[in-house]
């Protein structure tokens, strides 16, 4: 995921120390129920699309603007599925990051998948029982978007 530049200016103060930062990330199904997935190209695995909204950015408009970002597919939001703080992750530079992620459940409405940038290596639409193999976090994403329960919190 590329580093926005708000993001640029409080490492600028901040230096590596742990920052606590809004994520976003859209589980994408088409009309035949597919599901979108990138391949990372920092890490090289199939993952959902996410990304971080931008300052007063909504996460309804963060997913559809990242979703575009990266897969040039157009795509409009149905719901929330969870909401969750993730532990905390170092990058390879030693920057500290926690995110608080709201994943939405979107629709795909437009556009063809194809890479869109350079955070992923390849872009695609997989069936649920033939999905590559993903990190739990993002199978869990997966799997409450297949659900039709309420919005998943972390039991208090």
């Amino acid at each position: 995921m590329a580093t926005p530049d708000f993001v640029h200016t409080l490492r600028a103060s901040a230096g590596k120390q742990l920052l606590w930062l809004p994520g976003v990330s859209a589980v994408v199904f088409d009309d035949a129920g597919r599901i979108l997935l990138g391949r990372r190209s920092d890490s090289g695995r199939w993952a959902v699309i996410a990304g971080m909204p931008e300052p007063g950015e909504q996460p309804a408009a963060c997913a559809v603007r990242e979703v575009y970002e990266e897969t040039a597919v157009r795509c409009v939001v149905e719901r929330i599925v969870l909401v969750r703080a993730l532990p905390p992750h170092t990058y390879p530079n030693g920057d500290i990051c926690q995110f608080m992620d709201v994943t939405v459940r979107c629709l795909a409405v437009g556009g063809e998948a194809r890479v869109n940038d350079d955070e992923s290596l390849e872009v695609g639409w997989f069936a649920p029982s033939a999905m590559p193999d993903l990190a739990a976090h993002d199978r869990f994403r997966v799997d409450q978007a297949l659900a039709d329960e309420p919005t998943w919190f972390e039991p208090a």
